[in-house]
């Protein structure tokens, strides 16, 4: 089976879409606008990057437009990094739900902190952590 790939830039333009979504939920406390970047994390999550909502954008929108990527990355790093995401998005829905909003405006505000690095420095903390648990497993349990 070969090893899925993702387009670098699609990545990019998916954080940046996170970012404002991200920006206007912790600024509104909207659940709406949170539920709906809840969603495009777990549908990155379950289906991978390029398949959420942002994904597709980037996919049938951006991408024609920009031609073929000078280079891919393995699908794995970003579809944890959207785990990661999805993981903050619902610790904040349930601060926000439970009247702890101290706790949902934090949780959103690390979650856009996160997608800003990505969307303006190609810096993908998920992918890090990622990477760094693949380094830190026993040599035993790896695969290659």
């Amino acid at each position: 089976m070969t090893e899925r790939v993702v387009d670098p830039r699609g990545l990019r333009f998916s954080a940046a879409l996170s970012v404002v979504t991200l920006a206007v939920a912790l600024v509104t406390e909207n659940l709406w606008v949170l539920g709906f970047q809840l969603l495009c994390f777990a549908l990155g999550t379950v289906l991978g990057p390029v398949r959420s909502p942002y994904g597709l954008l980037f996919r049938t929108v951006v991408r024609p437009r920009l031609g073929p990527p000078a280079e891919t990355e393995p699908e794995a790093p970003p579809r944890f990094a959207q785990a990661g995401g999805l993981a903050f998005t619902v610790v904040a829905a349930v601060g926000y739900l439970t009247g702890v909003d101290l706790l949902g405006a934090l949780a959103t505000a690390l979650a856009l902190l996160a997608a800003f690095l990505n969307a303006a420095f190609g810096l993908c903390l998920g992918c890090e952590v990622y990477l760094l648990a693949l380094r830190l497993r026993p040599s035993s349990t790896r695969s290659g």
